[in-house]
């Protein structure tokens, strides 16, 4: 770890223990000179840190840019931030990844290997109820897991899940037994779906009554509309609202008026045309945080003519990234190069040759796939990604360059991901990704997942991610997983636009931590972890 990363680890730990009460103002000064600080730096930032010292009490009202008519509670349909908020908002997962990309307890207490990572060993959290009262015991575990599992499932973590042979209860702990080892299992385990519900007398989950163990207790559910939750007196860390209401507002310039009305405490996905003038308003504070999530506009390889490869890949020059960034994000992104692992993650490639704008290369390819006079349609809309139908229309001016007559269809919000998404033959998309390279390529792209959205098959890709799931040989693993990054660059037909800057923007009467990168909102946690000031 570097010196810069160390010191900013203290300060952030010295912050915290002086707005918890923790440390005293001296202890802090003194902490501050020893590393540097003069004592009026040392002063105001003693006064910061108390400034935002998290007070009980208050309600949070959050603007969240999804949300369909057609959600359900079942944390396995989850394809969006909306329900992934509410998720965590009414559940807790076994595992978490902190802000640092380290995977912690949640309500796993431990978790053990044996076996060669075939089978793990998982014991609860003692002490641990439902919103009902009722203790969670290992056989709510059992259920919650085997609802993605199973010929039936259809889960979007099927796919995922299904390296898991079997789960059974033991005593207070949980073992599951895996087709292959897998170092990265208590990972799997913190996957946003993977949420703990009551098990029904006849072994399944209890997934309708949006009982869980989490910060907040479901006090209404309105699909599409909004989320009404209250704060659960037995919940087993600090929480700090009285009640947190969770809104789907997709129109971003609706979602940027809410909350400069004081209708809204917060607001994701702020819109890069308006950013500057909401950084400026008084009161208002903007968050930027850069994880795993991506843009893509997917082809379906099975579907002509984007079952040609060489098609795929004409496309893939003839899309201007740096120009969509530029126009539609205000520059904020980074340009992706049709490998859905992020940069960040570890076994990450940048697979050659980049696929940057070329309409001269897009031509060639064309030619070669005798199609020099290509007409498609793309699909898109805003639920897709913010921006998601002007990113189209960038996309149709590049692509005209190339000789490509690029229609763009703008479809209807609602109903979108079940009607365009894995049903148009090219569409606008958008992956929260994850922190290890098989959760990413896994849940995504293998051959049996159900979230496929381009119905890549490739032999050589599947047969490598199982071997490197089970390959505890690192330089091995590294070797495979690079090998599955290059066939999805070359073969795939998902374009990577950019990875995406979660901007967050936020009354200043809320304050919060260290920001999660994983997921948005603060990993979908924002109920638990902010806080009135």
């Amino acid at each position: 770890m570097s010196a810069s990363m160390i010191a900013s680890e203290r300060e952030e730990w010295m912050a915290r223990e002086a707005r918890l009460g923790r440390m005293s103002r001296r202890e802090f000064i003194q902490l501050s000179l020893a590393a540097g600080l003069t004592v009026t730096l040392a002063e105001a930032s003693f006064t910061q840190a108390l400034a935002a010292t998290p007070q009980k009490g208050g309600s949070l009202r959050v603007g969240i840019s999804w949300g369909a008519t057609s959600n359900t509670l079942d944390p396995g349909a989850i394809l969006d931030s909306y329900m992934g908020t509410v998720n965590l908002t009414i559940r807790s997962l076994l595992t978490q990844v902190d802000e640092h990309g380290n995977i912690t307890n949640d309500l796993a207490e431990s978790y053990e290997p044996s076996n060669g990572a075939k089978t793990w060993a998982l014991k609860l959290r003692k002490g641990v109820t439902f919103h009902n009262g009722r203790d969670v015991t290992a056989d709510d575990v059992v259920a919650s897991v085997r609802h993605h599992l199973g010929a039936d499932s259809k889960s979007a973590l099927k796919a995922t899940a299904k390296q898991i042979t079997e789960v059974k209860a033991d005593g207070d702990h949980v073992i599951f037994n895996l087709v292959g080892g897998n170092a990265d299992f208590p990972y799997v385990m913190a996957e946003h779906r993977l949420a703990i519900m009551p098990a029904k007398d006849n072994g399944e989950a209890d997934w309708q009554s949006g009982i869980g163990t989490g910060p907040y207790a479901l006090e209404e559910f309105k699909p599409g509309s909004i989320t009404r939750t209250k704060r659960n007196p037995n919940y087993y860390r600090d929480t700090w609202f009285d009640d947190v209401s969770l809104l789907s507002i997709i129109d971003p310039t609706a979602r940027t008026n809410a909350l400069l009305s004081g209708q809204l405490d917060v607001m994701d996905r702020c819109d890069a045309k308006t950013l500057k003038f909401i950084e400026q308003k008084p009161g208002i504070a903007v968050d930027k945080v850069t994880g795993y999530e991506h843009n893509t506009f997917a082809m379906l390889v099975t579907t002509p003519p984007f079952d040609n490869a060489d098609v795929r890949n004409a496309l893939k020059f003839a899309i201007d990234r740096e120009a969509i960034i530029q126009r539609v994000f205000g520059g904020i992104g980074v340009p992706g190069n049709d490998n859905t692992v992020a940069p960040s993650v570890k076994f990450a490639i940048d697979p050659q040759p980049v696929h940057k704008y070329d309409p001269d290369m897009a031509k060639s390819l064309l030619k070669k796939a005798g199609m020099p006079n290509l007409k498609i349609e793309l699909s898109a809309a805003d639920v897709a990604f913010t921006g998601a139908v002007d990113a189209a229309t960038i996309f149709r001016e590049s692509a005209a360059k190339a000789g490509i007559d690029l229609t763009v269809v703008r479809e209807p919000n609602d109903g979108y991901w079940d009607n365009v998404w894995q049903h148009k033959g090219f569409c606008a998309s958008e992956w929260l990704g994850r922190p290890t390279a098989d959760g990413t390529l896994t849940f995504a792209y293998a051959a049996d997942s159900n979230q496929n959205d381009t119905f890549w098959k490739n032999p050589r890709f599947n047969e490598l991610l199982v071997a490197a799931r089970s390959e505890l040989d690192e330089k091995k693993r590294a070797t495979m997983y690079a090998e599955c990054q290059q066939l999805m660059h070359d073969d795939n037909g998902v374009i990577v636009i950019m990875f995406t800057t979660f901007v967050t923007a936020h009354s200043g009467k809320v304050s919060h931590g260290p920001l999660l990168s994983s997921l948005d909102l603060d990993g979908f946690r924002i109920a638990q972890r902010w806080w009135h000031v």
